[in-house]
């Protein structure tokens, strides 16, 4: 049987932590919730108790903070996404600025009287910034509880949106989502109501079975668009029926693409992308390089915030054009396009070997010469025969993803032993464990967080570490 948990009356929360929860203190017990910002002050439903913290939502507002906003979105609250939204965009700059101090101070043991803390970078726009949104077909939609309360039998149970946080059986049906540009928003409202008036199946996420299954759309800052329809079984007649009303509907489609994916994960990387109409790739700018994406690429969500983002790691490198320069994770080789043109070779390496490919795409596709690009582990291919072949690296850039860098990596980096690394992270936690492990031989020297992902607690960072006997 289920442990019942009390309701704590009239907590004040008074900060919020690192992964965005809220905080309140009620006698020496933290307490983490959901849903709120400093000073307002609630009834708070515990679901989980220790002895010196606990979690909870909140049921009842005594008093709503004064910073508190309105959010725009009219699925706030109940969406997984945009927690911040009722959070002023300065004060969700103010405390991601704390997250990323507070995990380097806490975790990496940095002393910032002896390090350049940059102001957090804003993102220009803080709605329609995401250049992907991937949505799910559901035959168990998520009722709101207006809906409930009404009492009435409810006809329609299918769903084209966001999964609800922590059931991955319900789905919200999303009428508009402030995320990306039109015609997102129309092509994904088009498709469901075509979905049905034809009675098309909406996918079961417990028995694995119905026509549709997924839908992805990829813009970039050109206006090109990709849209990738993933069908849950073959049916061919009525894919092309749809695909068709697709493409005719929004001829300014530059990619449209379909999977047939049967298997009982949503994962559709290692399955085959069939073309329907227009090109095979879409392309982004920036600078005057140019990347393909094609529906397996990976690219920064927000294209904008990515070139800030590469413009400060180029910054931080400081090249002059006579340096080897390492990028590790170097995903489809952005960075190392990036900052190509101003080192004497960049060394690509990444896990995926299809994102290799891309990377050695992009190069081409940019006259890119000075560029090689290796599919494997880091830790197993920097080695002394590797430095030998291909050059010690004066400067390392490392874009890891949110668990950060493995030991060993941390290892190899330390025997490649380069003037400089360039961290980018997208979590500063890993990122602060890591620079504690360098800290025997490096300095961290200068601290730029950016803003990625407006209305949420995440946050990238730059940080730039020297070997410790060039400061």
């Amino acid at each position: 049987m289920k442990k019942k948990y009390p309701i704590l009356k009239q907590l004040e929360i008074i900060d919020i932590a690192a992964e965005g929860k809220s905080i309140g203190k009620w006698n020496e017990m933290v307490v983490f919730v959901l849903n709120c910002i400093p000073g307002d002050i609630v009834d708070v439903q515990l679901t989980n108790k220790r002895k010196t913290f606990a979690e909870g939502f909140p049921v009842l507002f005594h008093k709503y903070s004064e910073n508190r906003i309105k959010a725009k979105c009219q699925h706030f609250g109940v969406c997984g996404g945009c927690k911040w939204q009722h959070l002023p965009y300065t004060d969700q700059l103010k405390f991601k600025q704390k997250q990323v101090v507070d995990a380097l101070e806490r975790i990496g043991k940095v002393d910032f009287a002896n390090v350049e803390l940059l102001p957090i970078l804003p993102s220009e726009n803080v709605f329609y910034y995401r250049n992907k949104l991937e949505f799910t077909f559901s035959n168990k939609r998520w009722l709101t509880r207006d809906e409930i309360e009404t009492g009435d039998a409810i006809k329609n149970m299918n769903a084209l949106g966001f999964h609800i946080p922590k059931m991955f059986d319900r789905v919200l049906d999303i009428t508009e989502c402030l995320h990306q540009k039109d015609p997102s928003n129309k092509i994904r409202n088009s498709i469901r109501e075509y979905a049905l008036q034809n009675e098309l199946t909406f996918f079961d996420l417990r028995n694995k079975g119905g026509l549709l299954r997924n839908l992805i759309i990829r813009t970039t800052s050109k206006d090109e668009l990709m849209v990738i329809v993933v069908f849950g079984e073959q049916n061919k007649t009525e894919q092309e029926k749809l695909l068709h009303f697709i493409s005719t509907s929004f001829p300014e489609i530059t990619s449209l693409f379909y999977v047939v994916n049967t298997k009982m994960n949503d994962t559709v990387f290692d399955l085959k992308h069939h073309l329907f109409s227009g090109k095979d790739h879409i392309v982004e700018q920036m600078e005057e390089l140019k990347f393909k994406i094609g529906p397996k690429s990976f690219y920064q969500t927000n294209s904008e915030q990515a070139f800030q983002l590469y413009k400060i790691a180029r910054e931080f490198a400081q090249l002059t054009g006579n340096e080897i320069v390492y990028d590790l994770y170097t995903g489809t080789g952005t960075i190392a396009n990036f900052v190509a043109h101003q080192s004497k070779k960049v060394v690509g390496i990444e896990l995926v070997p299809e994102a290799i490919e891309d990377a050695k795409e992009n190069s081409r596709f940019n006259n890119i010469e000075n560029t090689e690009f290796f599919a494997g582990d880091t830790k197993d291919l920097l080695t002394k025969d590797f430095f030998s072949q291909h050059g010690k690296p004066d400067v390392i850039i490392v874009d890891p993803p949110r668990a950060g860098m493995h030991k060993d990596v941390v290892e190899s980096i330390l025997l490649a032993y380069p003037q400089k690394i360039v961290y980018v992270s997208c979590n500063p936690a890993t990122q602060s464990r890591d620079i504690e492990w360098m800290k025997e031989k490096y300095t961290l020297i200068k601290v730029q967080p950016v803003d990625m992902f407006p209305h949420t607690h995440h946050v990238e960072n730059v940080s730039l570490l020297i070997k410790t006997d060039l400061v």
